[in-house]
C-alpha cells in the first residue's frame, strides 16, 4: 500500500466528515421554525429533514464534479485535475484537498459549538482557498469569473450579500400579507392550519438542501479519486479507480447521501436553538411565511444557476418574519453576531486550511497528512467535549431565550415551552 493510497482515504474519511457536519450544521436551516411552533415535534422534525436530505441527494449530481472549479485552479473545464496535479498518484491535489476539507470542517464545529448558523458551502470554499493560496500562491484562486457569476466575488461575497437581503424582504411581505388577510379570525385556527403548512414548506428546503450541500462532498471525493487514477490506470479492476468526468460512482453518491442524513438526524441543537428561538419569538403564521420565502428562493436560484447559501436565506427569511409582523420582537444583538460570523466564515476556515496544507505538505512523507489528520481529529473531539458541558438537545431545544446572556444553552432552572 503505498503512502498516496492512504492520504486518498484520509481525504475520503475527511469528506465524508464535512458531510456530516454539514448535515446537522444545517438541520435548523428548514426545521428550526417548526420545531420552535410545535408543527412538528423536535425528534420527529429531524428525521423527516434526514429522509428528504437523502432522497434530495440522489436528485441531481449534475454539477458535482465541477463544484470547487469556480474558485480555485486546480482543475480544467470539465473538472478533471489539471496535468501538473496528478504526479505521484495525485499526491499534490491530495494534500490539497485534505487541508481544504479540515478547513471547513473546523469552522463548522466551531460555529456549531457557538451555536452561529453559517454556510457550509463558504467553509468549503474558506478552506480550498486557503490551501491553494498556500500551495500556489494567490494566482491559484479564481477572484472574478469571465464573464459569468464566478470567482470568489461571484460565488460567495454576492450571494452572501443579497441572500439574506432579498429572503428577508419577501419573508416580511409574506408575513405582513399573511396577518392581514387573517386579521380577526381567531389565532387557534390559523396557529393550526398554518402549523400544517409549515410541514409541507420546511419539507422543500430539506429536499432543496440535500439535492445542492450533497453534490459537493460527492464532487471533492470524485476529483481525488480520479487523481489519484491518473498515474496508475493498471488498477481499473479497484473500485477506487475513476476516471470519468461525467458521473459520479455509485459507492460515492450512496455515502455522501447517508453522511449528510446521519448528520441530518443527529441535529444540529444548538443551531436550531438559535434560528427557532433566538432571532424572534415565531408563530406559526411566521413559521410558514419564512420557510415558503426560503424554499421558493433556494429552488428558483437552483434552477437559474445561482449558488445561495441556504444558511444565509434561511436565516434572512426567520429575520424577515420578524419584521413583517406588527409589534413582533426582534433580537438584533443576535443577527449582528451571526453576520460577524458571516463575513469571517471564508477568512477563518481559509487560514485554517492553509496552516493544514503547510503541516500536511512540509512534514516528510506520510507523516504530514497523518498529523494533519490527528489535529483535526483532536480539535473535533475537544469542541464536541466543551459542548456537552453546556448539553442542548431535543429535551431543551425550545426552552425560554435569556434575552440578558442570550447564551445558546439554557440554564437549568429555565422553563421548557411546551409545544
Amino acid at each position: 500500500m503505498n503512502s498516496e493510497l492512504i492520504i486518498l482515504l484520509l481525504v475520503i474519511v475527511t469528506a465524508l466528515a464535512f458531510d456530516f457536519t454539514n448535515g446537522f450544521h444545517d438541520t435548523g436551516n428548514a426545521m428550526a421554525t417548526s420545531i420552535a411552533t410545535g408543527a412538528l415535534k423536535p425528534k420527529t422534525a429531524v428525521s423527516l429533514s434526514a429522509i428528504l436530505n437523502l432522497v434530495g441527494a440522489f436528485l441531481s449530481v449534475e454539477v458535482a464534479l465541477t463544484v470547487t472549479n469556480a474558485v480555485i485552479k486546480i482543475q480544467n473545464k470539465d473538472g478533471s485535475p489539471k496535468a501538473e496535479f496528478t504526479a505521484n498518484h495525485g499526491r499534490a491535489l491530495l494534500i490539497i484537498v485534505l487541508a481544504g476539507l479540515i478547513g471547513g470542517i473546523v469552522w463548522n464545529l466551531l460555529t456549531w459549538l457557538l451555536g452561529l448558523p453559517s454556510s457550509s458551502s463558504h467553509a468549503l470554499f474558506g478552506g480550498m482557498i486557503g490551501a491553494t493560496i498556500a500551495a500556489l500562491g494567490l494566482s491559484g484562486v479564481v477572484w472574478i469569473g469571465h464573464g459569468k457569476l464566478d470567482g470568489v466575488i461571484g460565488k460567495v461575497v454576492l450571494p452572501a450579500l443579497f441572500a439574506p437581503v432579498v429572503a428577508g424582504l419577501v419573508a416580511a411581505a409574506g408575513t405582513y400579507l399573511i396577518f392581514k388577510i387573517v386579521a380577526g379570525v381567531a389565532e387557534r385556527f390559523t396557529e393550526e392550519g398554518f402549523r400544517w403548512g409549515q410541514i409541507g414548506t420546511a419539507s422543500l428546503v430539506s429536499l432543496a438542501h440535500g439535492t445542492n450541500d450533497a453534490q459537493k462532498t460527492m464532487g471533492v471525493i470524485t476529483l481525488a479519486l480520479i487523481g489519484y487514477s491518473a498515474g496508475s490506470p493498471e488498477s481499473s479492476g479497484g473500485f477506487l479507480f475513476w476516471n470519468d468526468t461525467h458521473g459520479v460512482p455509485l459507492w460515492v453518491k450512496f455515502s455522501a447521501a447517508a453522511a449528510i442524513a446521519l448528520g441530518t438526524f443527529l441535529g444540529g441543537w444548538r443551531i436550531i436553538r438559535t434560528l427557532g428561538k433566538g432571532l424572534i419569538e415565531i408563530s406559526s403564521p411566521q413559521g410558514m411565511a419564512a420557510e415558503a420565502s426560503s424554499a421558493t428562493i433556494i429552488l428558483t436560484s437552483s434552477h437559474l444557476g445561482f449558488a445561495l447559501s441556504t444558511t444565509h436565506v434561511a436565516t434572512g427569511s426567520i429575520l424577515g418574519s420578524g419584521v413583517g409582523k406588527p409589534g413582533a420582537k426582534v433580537r438584533w444583538n443576535v443577527a449582528v453576531r451571526m453576520v460577524a460570523a458571516w463575513l469571517i466564515t471564508l477568512p477563518a476556515a481559509a487560514i485554517v486550511g492553509a496552516i493544514m496544507w503547510f503541516v500536511a505538505a512540509k512534514i516528510p512523507g506520510l507523516a504530514g497528512p497523518i498529523v494533519a489528520f490527528a489535529i483535526l481529529c483532536a480539535l473535533s473531539g475537544y469542541m464536541y467535549w466543551r459542548a456537552q458541558q453546556q448539553k442542548v438537545d431535543s429535551n431543551n431545544v425550545n426552552a425560554e431565550w435569556d434575552d440578558e446572556t442570550n447564551a445558546v444553552a439554557p440554564t437549568a432552572d429555565e422553563k421548557i415551552a411546551k409545544v
